[in-house]
């Protein structure tokens, strides 16, 4: 039995990861700004009351995040998921953007994961296989000269830098970490004209890191095991 936490919880691949996960045998804490609002994350609660665990979190909030930390102090994290995340602003092209909605897109697919990653790392030093997954996408890759969602593109893109430095500074810890690529998911984030359904999604993502170590730590992936460049 593994322990997870799960940040976005309350919909999309969130949800599905913490619904595999639980069927599993696993146990998940599963975050959302406002879990009492979550029907579907609460329906999910129901059934595994001894599995799922609800918390409220919105990683853009100092004070949200150490009351999360407060709340599992003295618990081990085996796997920490961060995945909570926005798409951005209506206006975010380089020719016509929304600042503030930029600002608040850095916040969430950016600096969130910091704050909760760094927020967890004692509980994360407890567990004897440690690992932080972030899921980001290929719109962040350095490599793609698409410029719509540029927002977006440049949270994701600053989360992959973020997340390859952690994955240097943690290997001395023996602290495992990944990025990736969930593909693109029939979700609300994605739309119902992607390519794959959220359970494909959640299930290669599993997969990945059910196989993750110290050895193939600090790699940018998609969900189906194939590498991805930065």
């Amino acid at each position: 039995m593994t322990n997870y936490l799960i940040t976005g919880a309350n919909r999309g691949i969130g949800l599905a990861l913490a619904t595999l996960l639980a069927e599993r045998g696993d146990t998940v804490i599963a975050t959302a700004r406002d879990p009492k609002a979550a029907s579907e994350l609460l329906t999910l609660a129901d059934r595994f009351p001894d599995r799922i665990t609800l918390l409220p979190l919105d990683v853009t909030h100092d004070a949200s995040v150490a009351t999360l930390a407060h709340a599992l102090h003295g618990r081990s994290i085996d796997v920490l998921v961060n995945n909570a995340g926005i798409i951005g602003p209506d206006r975010q092209s380089t020719l016509d953007m929304d600042f503030p909605g930029f600002l608040e897109t850095l916040d969430t697919n950016t600096l969130g994961p910091l704050r909760v990653t760094q927020a967890i790392l004692p509980l994360l030093k407890k567990s004897g296989a440690p690992r932080i997954v972030t899921v980001s996408s290929m719109m962040g890759s350095l490599s793609s000269k698409q410029s719509d969602k540029i927002a977006y593109r440049t949270s994701k893109a600053e989360v992959n830098k973020v997340m390859q430095g952690l994955g240097t500074d943690l290997r001395k810890d023996g602290i495992a970490t990944l990025t990736l690529h969930p593909g693109w998911v029939r979700t609300d984030m994605g739309g119902s004209g992607a390519d794959i359904d959220v359970s494909e999604s959640a299930d290669g993502i599993v997969k990945l890191i059910d196989t993750l170590t110290i050895s193939n730590s600090g790699r940018f992936m998609n969900y189906d095991g194939t590498e991805r460049a930065w």
